[in-house]
């Protein structure tokens, strides 16, 4: 197995802050307390998958007082900033900073429930053969990005939000020439409708 790591992007889950799309449904209460539930799974199927180390990639900075409880549990990763600029931006800095001491990295969010050790396992055993990995979303965006080699070309200008990010990157990474592997898409949480895919008693 290629040396590999898990970066996950995450946004402190404070009421009012996180997942505001939601809170028409759930408030800002039950929105919070519904990011901090998928925060702690992406951190866990991440550790759970053994495949190699996590990074939570966070805003705002690590040591910023919303993070102190969660810093606090222990987990066994490394803390990082996101730093500036927009999502792309922000994915070619983690992107670029990992693959110099790594040779693959999977960059994924917290929206995604459905996202599990077993999804993680099977992206790492692509980029045995393949130069990237995907896992589209069922909105158009993607919840996973595996890669072995950077480009900044992958996240430059791609419409962020949108229903053509998905297929945007695919493009931009067939324009590179690379081998990509595209997996079963799996849906993020972020509409009202989506609350569907919230697996049962994660609402309780």
């Amino acid at each position: 197995m290629r040396r590999l790591r898990i970066v996950i992007f995450a946004k402190a889950p404070l009421p009012g802050m996180a997942k505001t799309r939601l809170i028409p449904a759930l408030g800002e209460q039950g929105s919070a307390r519904l990011a901090q539930r998928m925060l702690r799974h992406a951190v866990d199927e991440s550790l759970a998958a053994a495949i190699g180390d996590v990074e939570l990639c966070v805003t705002p900075q690590p040591d910023a007082p919303p993070w102190r409880p969660w810093r606090d549990r222990g987990w066994p990763v490394d803390w990082q900033w996101q730093g500036e600029g927009d999502l792309g931006a922000r994915l070619d800095r983690a992107a670029r900073r990992v693959l110099s001491a790594h040779d693959a990295v999977l960059l994924i969010g917290t929206d995604c429930p459905g996202l599990t050790r077993h999804h993680l396992q099977l992206a790492a055993r692509q980029l045995m053969t393949h130069e990237a990995v995907i896992i589209p979303s069922t909105d158009g965006g993607y919840v996973l990005l595996g890669l072995v080699r950077h480009h900044p070309h992958i996240f430059e200008e791609i419409p962020w939000s949108t229903n053509r990010v998905c297929a945007e990157t695919l493009a931009r990474i067939g324009t590179l020439g690379w081998t990509v592997a595209q997996l079963a898409a799996l849906s993020d949480i972020d509409e009202p409708a989506d609350l569907a895919a919230v697996p049962p008693g994660w609402l309780a």
